[in-house]
């Protein structure tokens, strides 16, 4: 016999992993990005954010 779908459920998990993924990604660019700014003297400082 055939199991019910449950879709609510399979919905949740897909849209679990896909955040996870972005959050993945979204990490390894900002520590890219920290590495690229430690290793460039010439970059220019942030801006402060306060202001």
């Amino acid at each position: 016999m055939a199991r019910k779908p449950n879709y609510q459920f399979e919905r949740a998990e897909r849209d679990r992993a896909k955040a996870a993924k972005a959050a993945q990604k979204a990490a390894a660019k900002a520590e890219q990005r920290d590495r690229a700014r430690a290793t460039d003297p010439d970059a220019e400082p942030d801006p402060d954010p306060k202001a």
